[in-house]
């Protein structure tokens, strides 16, 4: 007995989701505990398993199509046709036809259809969990003339990340004109907070991150360093890099520390440290405009 598993995510283009992934993955698992050898078919932009085309139709006994919406037509029927020698089960699918006109399958397990219908398998599946990532860039800032760097850095970090199993965030602090459809600053906040760590070329993205005891990955997009890598010196924080010597390695290294426990003590010490450092400003103000509001305007005499 050999097993070809196929569905949404074995053609191009026709939008296989997480949830068309995750009941293929339940789907091979018990296979894999039964001791069922089994293919999976693939087609681009996936990438673990094979295209059905390229396969021997003889060399298996059964054809299981897991997941999603199912008709009679094209794509599919070209895939029954091909594998027409096999026994097909349909597994956790949506019928679009009533039975009575259409069911291909010698075994239909549906999601629902003309006969029945089944809470979704994806429930059975395990809940997966990555890092969350807020990156949380600054645009190009004419200000510092030749010395930004924002293009280059951005395009790094945005590459590496590319290339993890992370779930990346964006996140504009602007509020005259936000890019990511955040309104207010407790918006702002309330979507830092949530992350796990941040990276950022702001030093607001920095001061929200620490305030939110949310670890920040940050750059000064600016050769030599000003504000971002300037504020990271006075208030302590240590993972700060200079756009020029900016490296995929110590990214890594940084995302390292940052999902750490020591980088949450961490954070939440520096948070603290900052607000004790500022704990006179209040007064400092006040006093200022008090000592001034007693103080004589002049006039004409």
């Amino acid at each position: 007995m050999r097993v070809l598993i196929a569905g949404w995510f074995s053609f191009e283009q026709m939008g296989a989701s997480a949830g068309d992934l995750l009941a293929r993955d339940l789907t091979a698992q018990w296979l894999t505990d039964a001791g069922i050898d089994y293919t999976v078919a693939v087609d681009v932009p996936f990438t673990d398993g094979k295209r059905w085309e390229t396969l021997d139709p003889e060399a298996y006994s059964h054809v299981i199509f897991v997941c999603g919406p199912c008709g009679n037509g094209p794509p599919l029927t070209g895939l029954l046709d091909r594998f027409a020698n096999c026994s097909w089960i349909g597994l956790n699918l949506t019928m679009l036809q009533d039975l009575d006109q259409w069911n291909p399958f010698d075994l239909l397990i549906e999601r629902d259809s003309s006969r029945t219908g089944r809470p979704d398998m994806v429930f059975l599946t395990e809940p997966l969990r990555v890092p969350r990532v807020g990156l949380i860039l600054v645009h190009p800032q004419k200000e510092y003339g030749k010395r930004g760097r924002h293009e280059q850095v951005g395009q790094l970090v945005t590459d590496h990340l590319g290339s993890l199993d992370v779930a990346v965030v964006p996140i504009d602090t602007r509020l005259d004109h936000n890019q990511t459809g955040l309104g207010s600053s407790g918006q702002i906040e309330s979507m830092i907070a949530a992350m796990d760590f941040t990276i950022t070329t702001r030093l607001h993205g920095t001061v929200l991150s620490i305030k939110n005891d949310v670890p920040p990955i940050v750059i000064d997009p600016i050769a030599g360093g000003a504000k971002v890598a300037a504020q990271c010196k006075v208030i302590g924080w240590p993972w700060c890099c200079l756009a020029d010597e900016l490296t995929a390695e110590w990214l890594d290294d940084a995302i390292a520390f940052c999902r750490s426990a020591d980088a949450k003590h961490l954070v939440t010490d520096r948070r603290s440290k900052a607000r004790t450092a500022l704990s006179t400003m209040h007064a400092e103000l006040i006093d200022h405009l008090s000592i001034s509001t007693h103080q004589p305007t002049g006039g004409c005499g």
